[in-house]
């Protein structure tokens, strides 16, 4: 079994490849968004538009790859992605306008809305159900990497452009006018090296088994189960696949009646609050809210935003360890807890304007949490919740709520954070405040609808729907005993 996992642990890292696109696409804006503003001369309605435009890009996306990773397979879809990411890195290196910007970065937001729903999927479809965890959970880990590395680019290409504007003698007050002309061009354009290398790589792996299953093309499903499950077991695995597909309804009606609408529910309910309690705010806004609380200078703000992406990348490992050991309702219950407990300190300690390290170990903390949590177990349990025949649709529609959670929020940030009688009262600490009360939301939900997953198949997590669509009061209480693991 040792080889047949590594050949899964190595297609996967090619669909990661996905996750890291994701993460350097959304999180490049970080570093440039304030060089953008002074470039364009942006309103603080129109700082939020230049963060929150590739969101709606990402709406699109999974729409658009919920029916096409049905129709054509999760890999196809991972190219079309990998060529949108190309085209965006290329087209926001180079607009004349804010218009052509705006252009191309919903361009890339497609991409990114199409790797975060293909890229889990086809890693969860692909792997074994003791790995399958851990395995998805890698995704999040490249998530995160890409942000980690765009930090680091952003801010040397940051420090280029200060480095030559002082080696050309210019005023020091005007240090960063190399990077407002030049500077953010080079921190999109960076992102072509990653999405050309997930274009030809994915020439290379195949496509998932179960999807080949759904197109009754057998001879090549057979050929990639025995790569992946070992060639005893190939029989006995594809047999189980065939018979949990031939009774499963392809329609997505099916996901409104009893046992499964708990799964769409479910799936919701989770994209709602992964977004909704503030991350990509974190992650979009970083270098502008440390220098906003703390008072610090750009390069110091974009050094302690690497610092953060460090902080993330170190407990993203510590949940990929943890969720096939641990489960994945605990570490969502204990992630909601810490999150909302560092917020809520984050918006409290800015409203009575203690400034200092305590912003960053709050900042930290926060992160922290959601990185051994929320952020990879939130994939996990997506990527496994829905029936095979309807799980590329169920999941875009679970993925575009995420998205528009995110788009809703990264707007309203820069209009919270710029507002003058909220900032005069709590001192840019009001957003984090009203994000820390949605992690006490969050905590709730998990606790009471969110069922454990953990070392089951597939095909078997859909017998935990048809338990808990059970009408009769007994039963019920029964089945929410099974949702929960206990």
């Amino acid at each position: 079994m040792q080889s047949n996992l590594i050949y899964v642990v190595r297609v996967s890292l090619v669909a990661t490849l996905g996750g890291l696109l994701f993460g350097y696409d959304t999180a490049v804006i970080a570093g440039a968004i304030g060089y953008l503003r002074i470039h364009f001369e942006l309103s603080p309605e129109l700082v939020g538009w230049a963060a929150s435009c590739a969101l709606l890009g990402c709406v699109f996306g999974a729409l658009l790859s919920g029916v096409l990773s049905d129709r054509l397979g999760r890999k196809n879809v991972l190219l079309l992605a990998a060529v949108f990411f190309l085209i965006s890195a290329l087209g926001t290196a180079l607009p004349k306008t804010f218009s052509q910007f705006i252009l191309f970065r919903i361009l890339g937001g497609i991409g990114v809305g199409a790797a975060s729903m293909a890229s889990p999927m086809y890693i969860a479809e692909l792997s074994p159900a003791r790995y399958r965890g851990s395995l998805v959970s890698l995704n999040q880990l490249a998530i995160i990497a890409g942000m980690l590395i765009v930090y680091f680019a952003n801010y040397f290409i940051a420090g280029y452009g200060a480095g030559f504007n002082a080696s050309m003698g210019v005023a020091e007050d005007s240090v960063d006018s190399w990077n407002v002309v030049s500077g953010w061009r080079w921190m999109f354009g960076s992102e072509a090296i990653p999405a050309l290398l997930l274009l030809v790589l994915l020439f290379f792996v195949p496509d998932s088994p179960r999807w080949l299953l759904k197109r009754n093309r057998e001879k090549n499903a057979m050929t990639i189960i025995g790569l992946v499950e070992g060639a005893g077991n190939a029989e006995v695995k594809m047999r189980e696949i065939k018979e949990s597909l031939s009774e499963e309804s392809a329609t997505l009606d099916q996901l409104v009646k009893p046992g499964l609408r708990m799964a769409l529910i479910v799936g919701l309910g989770l994209a709602f609050f992964q977004q909704s309690t503030g991350i990509n705010v974190i992650l979009y806004f970083a270098p502008e809210i440390l220098k906003g609380i703390s008072k610090q200078g750009m390069d110091v703000a974009l050094l302690q935003t690497i610092i953060i992406g460090a902080v993330n990348l170190a407990f993203t490992v510590v949940g990929i360890l943890a969720v096939d050991k641990v489960g994945r309702r605990p570490l969502m219950l204990w992630g909601y807890s810490g999150m909302g407990i560092s917020l809520l300190a984050l918006g409290i300690g800015a409203t009575l304007q203690l400034q200092g390290v305590g912003t960053l170990l709050f900042i930290l903390g926060y992160v922290a949490c959601f990185a051994f949590s929320v952020g990879p177990v939130t994939w996990v349990i997506l990527a496994e919740i829905f029936p095979t025949k309807m799980r590329g649709r169920a999941m875009a529609i679970a993925t575009i709520f995420l998205w528009m959670t995110n788009f809703m929020v990264s707007q309203t940030f820069p209009m919270m954070d710029g507002h003058a009688w909220l900032v005069s009262t709590f001192n840019h600490g009001f957003p984090f405040i009203i994000y820390g009360i949605l992690c006490g939301a969050a905590l709730f939900f998990v606790w009471r609808y969110v069922p454990e997953t953990k070392n089951k198949s597939l095909e078997s997590i859909r017998e935990i729907w048809k338990v808990s669509s059970l009408s009769d009061k007994n039963e019920q209480t029964n089945a929410s005993k099974t949702l929960h693991g206990n």
